[in-house]
């Protein structure tokens, strides 16, 4: 796999994401692929759309489509790169006439229009093809390529962005861990709460480097020091190394990129949340695949091993009706209906205590336990499942059960796990309907607490401050609009549960069509 870092003079600054995400003249870009055909990949162009607050969408015109032997088959991801005048270039990858992978290079025609509405191909295209050891289809997004079964992070130098030098050495090599796609790497303060510029580097600053895994389709990140020297960078534990370690998210979330956004000061991280059931069921509804809701990530200060992924802060414009639930005693083996009206779009924060008392006098075991493996929340336990039962009907004949489980070693120590179970979320036959999640580092005098994004079909999940996160596509044919409900639970053996939730009512975030007139 090769990351293509773009150094621009002796700094290094890049702004590369997957499909290009941007802040520019007060507006966010969003550009992305886009099958105008049909609702199956093939046909790829570039839509593009824009926001004020990364809530509210306008739709734009297409901003690139394969009208260019060197993107005949396909116009793919790209990489933008806002250059020190304020200047946009786009790095994409084209698939030829021949199908073979290509880096070319596109720019505004006008950049004094704040929607960059029209784009211009570089009449020299393209700027990089496979180099010697890359399949010709094996060298796409920009920032990233990759080769055989070892990936391999490489450098490549340019102060024009149309000459390319690869540099020697490497950056990172993880073996074992097939095509990367996507690759992003960015800066992270261990002091700061706020987001950094990509090109920030120094004592206070950690460099995470993500990779999504074609072979498995999920995300992973590791986080370490990077050397601008020599140009390598080191993952602070190997046995948590890039592509075999700690994922973005435990559920149906792929090939994810971040953008420095300096309006605001964060780091926004992206994501692609695709579908789980059959692609004749998105044939017939006419559309597949979808954005999830934009997360801002942060380096945690309190373990120093993880990142913190939460929803940006402008998603609460879209609250409505809140309720609150206070000290809600949920006893082993029970379920508790909450009062909400409409569940179907809803905004929760919960936080829970489970009987300590219980939790001492248990007797540790040596048996381990796993999200994805398990039961699901029908498998109880001492300590849990218990948690929320959401995009659910009144008779519980559909329901998404997102939950923590509790195990105790027999060394005395707790391990937390957060789940998602989606076993019975629906009841078609033809939608995946698998068990998410993983272990969720807890620290010493914290509650357990998660918030939860429910969106009619989309559930995202975010534990411990978003430590571990799950994203879930569902396809509920009962628990749909007024029918859905929210319910507590608690299905463990030994321990009763204590809840107190905050649950609002959210309204849709309408998107617009593009004006003729272009008035705003």
């Amino acid at each position: 796999m090769l990351i293509v870092l773009i150094r621009i003079g002796d700094a290094l600054r890049i702004l590369n994401q997957d499909f290009g995400p941007l802040f520019y003249k007060g507006w966010y870009h969003f550009f992305y692929q886009y099958n105008p055909n049909a609702a199956v990949w093939g046909d790829i162009v570039w839509g593009h759309a824009v926001s004020k607050d990364l809530i509210h969408w306008l739709h734009l015109p297409l901003a690139m489509v394969a009208d260019q032997w060197y993107d005949a088959n396909g116009v793919w991801t790209g990489s933008a790169t806002i250059l020190h005048d304020g200047k946009i270039v786009m790095l994409y990858t084209g698939s030829t006439v021949e199908a073979v992978q290509v880096q070319n290079l596109a720019y505004p025609a006008d950049h004094s229009d704040p929607f960059l509405t029209h784009w211009v191909k570089y009449p020299r295209n393209p700027v990089l093809v496979p180099p010697p050891g890359i399949d010709d289809k094996d060298f796409r997004d920009p920032t990233t390529a990759w080769i055989n079964k070892t990936g391999i992070a490489l450098i490549y130098d340019t102060k024009d962005f149309i000459n390319y030098e690869k540099l020697d050495g490497l950056l990172h090599t993880v073996p074992g861990t097939g095509m990367w796609e996507c690759v992003d790497f960015f800066p992270v303060s261990k002091t700061e709460e706020n987001g950094l510029d990509t090109s920030i580097n120094g004592p206070g600053v950690k460099h995470v480097v993500k990779v999504s895994l074609d072979d498995d389709r999920h995300d992973y990140h590791a986080i370490g020091t990077y050397h601008e020297k020599n140009g390598t960078w080191i993952p602070d534990q190997p046995e948590i190394d890039a592509g075999i370690g700690v994922r973005y998210d435990y559920g149906i979330y792929y090939a994810a990129k971040t953008f420095y956004d300096q309006n605001k000061n964060r780091r926004v991280l992206w994501g692609w949340i695709g579908e789980s059931d059959s692609e004749a069921a998105d044939m017939k509804k006419g559309w597949a695949s979808v954005q999830g809701i934009p997360r801002t990530i942060l380096f945690d200060k309190k373990t120093g091993t993880n990142l913190l992924q939460w929803p940006v802060e402008e998603i609460e414009s879209l609250r409505l009706k809140g309720n609150e639930f206070n000290q809600v005693t949920v006893q082993a083996g029970s379920v508790v209906p909450l009062d909400v009206g409409s569940a179907a779009q809803l905004d929760i924060i919960a936080e829970f205590e489970i009987d300590k008392e219980a939790l001492e006098k248990a007797t540790g075991s040596n048996v381990t336990f796993s999200c994805e493996t398990s039961g699901g929340a029908a498998e109880r336990g001492a300590f849990g499942p218990f948690g929320l039962l959401v995009l659910a009907d009144k008779c519980l004949s559909e329901q998404t059960s997102v939950y923590f489980y509790i195990t105790k070693g027999s060394d005395g120590n707790l391990r937390t796990f957060f789940c998602n179970d989606q076993s019975r979320s629906s009841a078609a036959s033809d939608v995946d309907k698998q068990i998410y999640g993983s272990f969720v580092p807890v620290q010493k005098g914290e509650n357990l607490s998660f918030r939860i994004l429910v969106d009619h079909s989309i559930i995202e999940s975010f534990a411990q401050g978003g430590r571990t996160v799950i994203t879930s596509r569902v396809y509920p044919t009962k628990a749909i609009y007024g029918a859905a409900k929210v319910f507590v639970f608690n299905n463990a053996t030994a321990a009763s549960v204590t809840a107190s939730l905050k649950i609002w009512q959210m309204n849709s975030a309408f998107t617009q069509p593009y004006p003729t007139d272009k008035k705003l």
